[in-house]
């Protein structure tokens, strides 16, 4: 879209000022997770030289839902680019792509590399994490544990139904990110527990 993209605190505040909180708190987890899925791969020399910068990465999952509000919501996720531009933000196209690859049934982006894998695999996971913890007494991250996240999203297809298993799954494929559902779900469990006093658990 332009040259020079907004930072991640415009992107933030833009964020947090218009998408109910719940949305804002979800924008939060999906960020952490993709810096953790980001990290992981480039530790392992996973991440080719094509791929986005970190920011990026950042940047889409912080406003990946930037138009799930007001006259936008109906058309999630189709209306982007209108969103960024009624708050005056400016993402690089490689962020724009990230934000369509995580509905490509709706926007007709299939992922192409493993930024875009890695926005779709997560996106929906961090509901289920989240739901994870909220069926504990104390409804705080860090008493979930992985063994618990794991077998409710294998093996209780009821629990956090919303949750698009067959998305997350696809963290497995060879063409893909090539991570195990069971560590997929470690890292973002980690992730999103590193934040968890900013989104409210």
């Amino acid at each position: 879209m332009n040259d020079t993209p907004s930072s991640r605190e415009e992107v933030y505040q833009a964020v947090k000022n218009n998408l109910e909180q719940n949305i804002f708190y979800h924008s939060l987890a999906l960020e952490a997770c993709l810096a953790g899925i980001y990290d992981y791969l480039q530790i392992r020399g996973e991440l080719g030289a094509g791929e986005p910068p970190k920011e990026d990465w950042l940047l889409a999952g912080l406003s990946h839902d930037i138009d799930y509000s007001g006259e936008f919501k109906a058309e999630h996720p189709r209306k982007t680019v209108e969103a960024l531009t009624k708050y005056g933000l400016q993402v690089s196209d490689s962020v724009l792509s990230m934000i369509k690859a995580h509905a490509p049934e709706l926007t007709g982006q299939q992922p192409q590399n493993k930024a875009q894998w890695a926005i779709l695999c997560a996106d929906s996971l961090t509901g289920l994490i989240i739901a994870c913890a909220l069926i504990l007494p104390s409804k705080k991250l860090a008493d979930v544990k992985l063994a618990s996240v794991v077998k409710r999203f294998l093996k209780d297809p009821k629990f956090a139904a919303g949750t698009r298993r067959q998305e997350v799954a696809h963290c497995a494929d060879v063409v893909g990110l090539n991570i195990p559902v069971e560590k997929f779900c470690d890292i973002c469990l980690i992730s999103m527990q590193n934040i968890a006093s900013e989104i409210g658990l």
